[in-house]
């Protein structure tokens, strides 16, 4: 006697076979709920036109057979991939970083999969390319993590063909933008450290042309300038630790320096070195502030007061706009989404020194 696929009980992790001893498919769900194949596949992707007693009489078949969907047949179902592409530029440092996992994280909660493409070569060519290879790949929709201002302008002049959310660089008036509020963050830091008493504040920025990196050299410029404080010529760095290790030496010589906001947390860190090196205490002698909080900074020796950014919450933000943009295409209006910053003040920071 050949066995029903409802015969025996079912090991955990694996799935009825069906009459032919193959795996269950969408037309054994369909026979044993007693409905067609497109009613099945209505119940699949969540249409409103399945009456409530027939959409749990084929939930009710899926669980019996253990079926699952593949993804091919949700995509022929729905016209989608279910699959979103992320463009990515200097992936290893853990800003970017951790905004990535947050993409994948939600994208995943939401039933997507991620297709990653983390570029590290400032050529146009390599942006063009990248989209090329998404669109190709049918990405229902695209997130693009643009430090950079010429990374807007080379999304800017591509034809993606797909929903497009972009990270930090505003490219048009319809392409949504997330990003960190970094003017906010840089005058909180300005403002704590003036507030102290320090009669100025230097500043290790970041690169020039990264959007980040010049909202806060800017803001920081604004916030002396509204103080009636010196404004001291910025140093620019590179975002690593090595840079703020390299300038921090020459900050170190000066004896005029109190106070030191720096635009990420590795300069930061390797200012602490430079510091240290040369005998001046913090924040005996000179306060700093980075930016970013990343988690060893709790445990720097002094532990780093600095700017948190909510990159969880950028990632997350991003990807429920993507969404949107999916489910409901069209001309819109550009959504400007500005992630909040906050202070966090450690033992780096302090009073100037007496005298």
């Amino acid at each position: 006697m050949t066995p029903s696929a409802t015969d025996g009980p079912v090991p955990k992790g694996r799935s009825r076979r069906n009459f032919a001893g193959t795996r269950p498919v969408m037309a054994d769900v369909a026979r044993l709920a007693g409905v067609s194949k497109q009613t099945v596949s209505r119940v699949l992707n969540d249409h409103p036109a399945v009456r409530p007693e027939t959409r749990e009489a084929v939930l009710e078949a899926m669980r019996t057979l253990g079926y699952r969907p593949s993804r091919s047949a949700r995509s022929l179902a729905s016209g989608r991939t279910r699959m979103l592409g992320v463009i990515s530029f200097d992936a290893a440092r853990y800003g970017p970083a951790s905004i990535l996992t947050a993409i994948n994280t939600a994208a995943q909660e939401a039933g997507y999969l991620v297709s990653s493409i983390a570029l590290d070569t400032a050529d146009h060519g390599t942006v063009v390319e990248a989209v090329n290879r998404l669109s190709a790949e049918g990405a229902d929709g695209v997130i693009a993590i643009a430090p950079q201002q010429w990374v807007g302008r080379a999304l800017a002049e591509t034809e993606l063909g797909t929903p497009l959310v972009v990270l930090e660089s505003a490219l048009d008036d319809s392409t949504p933008l997330v990003t960190g509020d970094s003017r906010t963050g840089a005058r909180k830091a300005t403002e704590h450290l003036l507030g102290l008493g320090h009669a100025t504040v230097w500043h290790i920025a970041g690169p020039t042309g990264w959007t980040s990196a010049d909202h806060r050299l800017a803001s920081w410029q604004e916030t002396l300038q509204a103080a009636g404080a010196d404004v001291p010529a910025p140093l620019v760095g590179d975002w690593g630790a090595d840079s703020g290790y390299e300038l921090g030496r020459r900050l170190a010589r000066r004896p005029e320096v109190t106070a030191v906001f720096a635009s990420n947390d590795q300069m930061a860190l390797g200012l602490l070195h430079a510091l240290h090196e040369s005998g001046r205490s913090v924040p005996g002698e000179v306060s700093v502030v980075g930016y970013d909080d990343i988690p060893e900074a709790a445990h720097l020796l002094p532990p780093l007061t600095t700017v948190r950014t909510d990159f969880a919450e950028i990632g997350t933000r991003s990807l429920r706009l993507l969404l949107d943009r999916i489910d409901g295409p069209g001309e819109r209006p550009r959504v400007d989404s500005l992630v909040p910053v906050d202070l966090v003040v450690r033992a780096s920071s302090g009073p100037p020194p007496v005298g």
